[in-house]
């Protein structure tokens, strides 16, 4: 059987900030991953979630913002859109990119 691939993996701290992207390359598009990828991006503090992106099984793409987790949907266009959005995102949070 085919797997997934991974296309990118990233984790960096900032102080109490933590950041992780992860983002598969699937061997079949699906439903609810038309775009044939799998992704997961966090921005976390203490262990609490601020910011989450993600397309787990059944629920498409969207994503999770501030520690109460609104989650809302995505409207996924890009992997290169994604990643835009997601840092943006983070930088209100004040995670800084240019370090």
């Amino acid at each position: 059987m085919v797997k997934a691939v991974l296309l990118f993996h990233y984790k960096a701290q900032q102080g109490n900030l933590v950041v992780e992207m992860v983002l598969w390359r699937l061997p079949m598009r699906s439903a609810d991953k038309p775009h044939g990828i799998k992704y997961r991006l966090h921005l976390g503090r203490n262990g609490e979630s601020l910011v989450r992106y993600d397309n787990e099984a059944g629920k498409g793409d969207h994503r999770h913002i501030g520690k109460d987790e609104i989650e809302e949907s995505y409207l996924f266009s890009a992997t290169e859109n994604l990643l835009v959005d997601f840092r943006m995102e983070c930088g209100r949070f004040g995670w800084r990119w240019d370090k």
